[in-house]
């Protein structure tokens, strides 16, 4: 057993970092990769490798090195709940009281600012993985050039997709992130839930993989749900930064300063957008640690439910995708792209690697500019 127990080492790890309970690793192991075995002895081999769920924390030192560094970013709007989920994500094992203690101790105020809200919440029900996703778009981040689309899956709450971009006015655009999602995945889901927006050019494309069931965009729960939490951990940081720019009288919102924002800050946000955990949605019943949006959309028969991905023809793709639009690697307009890499080279700065490296480059290159306008 100890040989065969070597081969499939790699997966237990995995499914046991996922959080998944031992039955559930065990019936995951059994129905997945035909490999059995008794709960009893899967815990002695676990515990002889030292993996355990309460025991083996990091050192605190190394908690409190991680949670100082997010909050010099959009970390400083988490919640110690969200906090202890990003510490798992990064493969940080620790105690969530301990993290409470740390939040306190290094964001005083930010704890003292947040308070706790209870929301009464409608029902909502998906079959399975892939059997509606919910898309919208983002707008808060428009007046600065910055414009966001997101996909979600209904049943698992995973991301399909979550894009910053130049605009959100293009369905073709639209059709693009669809496409790309759909091409990695393999097939597309049984139904697409959007608002009105755009609606004539998405029905008549998307027609050909999934109905589209179209709304009130306050009525596509599943989406604006996931915004509102978008807003308060990763979205409000980037708006007061950026609204600092503007009342400073540093951005009057013209072509010239929108596409610098765009040069300087949409790498970052797509980062940014990329790092939000997805465990914002959890409930009591279902392990809290890392990607469980990823387990529930992976294993759905631990949920006694099945993957309703549709699959396509790669001629109905490719036929597609060539009325499609996509984005460009040009972060903003062309002209003002090859500008700031002149200026940057000429003056010896580099790209940022931080928010307000950002927000200082844009700064620079705008004095630059705007002195030989």
């Amino acid at each position: 057993m100890e040989g065969t127990f070597t081969e499939w080492e790699p997966f237990i790890e995995l499914y046991f970092e996922l959080g998944l309970k031992y039955k559930d690793i065990k019936s995951v192991l059994s129905s997945k990769h035909n490999f059995h075995i008794s709960e009893r002895h899967l815990k002695r081999i676990l515990r002889a490798r030292g993996y355990s769920r309460h025991k083996a924390y990091f050192d605190l030192a190394d908690m409190v090195d991680f949670i100082r560094n997010q909050l010099q970013n959009s970390g400083q709007l988490h919640g110690y709940r969200w906090m202890y989920v990003k510490c798992r994500k990064h493969r940080l094992r620790v105690r969530k009281d301990d993290v409470s203690l740390v939040l306190k101790e290094l964001d005083p105020r930010g704890v003292s600012l947040r308070q706790a809200r209870r929301l009464r919440r409608r029902n909502y029900f998906s079959k399975g993985p892939n059997f509606i996703w919910h898309l919208d778009s983002y707008d808060k981040l428009k007046p600065y050039g910055i414009c966001v689309n997101g996909c979600i899956d209904g049943f698992s709450r995973k991301i399909i997709w979550l894009n910053a971009y130049t605009t959100n006015s293009d369905p073709k655009l639209f059709g693009g992130y669809y496409m790309e999602s759909v091409q990695r995945l393999g097939g597309c889901p049984r139904v697409v839930r959007g608002d009105l927006r755009n609606r004539e050019w998405l029905c008549q494309r998307l027609s050909a993989f999934s109905p589209y069931l179209e709304g009130a965009s306050t009525a596509n729960q599943r989406i604006e749900y996931w915004w509102g939490f978008l807003r308060r951990q990763c979205v409000q940081f980037w708006l007061a930064l950026l609204g600092n720019l503007r009342e400073n009288g540093l951005f009057d919102g013209g072509l010239l300063d929108k596409s610098l924002l765009q040069f300087c800050c949409l790498g970052l946000i797509q980062e940014s957008l990329e790092c939000t955990p997805h465990q914002a949605f959890k409930k009591p019943q279902r392990p809290q640690w890392l990607s469980q949006c990823d387990v529930m959309y992976s294993l759905p028969e631990l949920y006694r439910t099945r993957d309703f991905l549709s699959p396509v023809e790669d001629e109905h793709v490719k036929l597609c995708k060539s009325e499609c639009v996509f984005r460009l690697s040009v972060p903003c307009d062309p002209d003002v792209y090859e500008l700031c890499n002149v200026i940057m080279a000429e003056s010896h700065l580099s790209l940022p690697n931080d928010p307000y490296q950002a927000v200082n480059l844009y700064m620079s290159l705008r004095e630059a500019i705007r002195a030989v306008l």
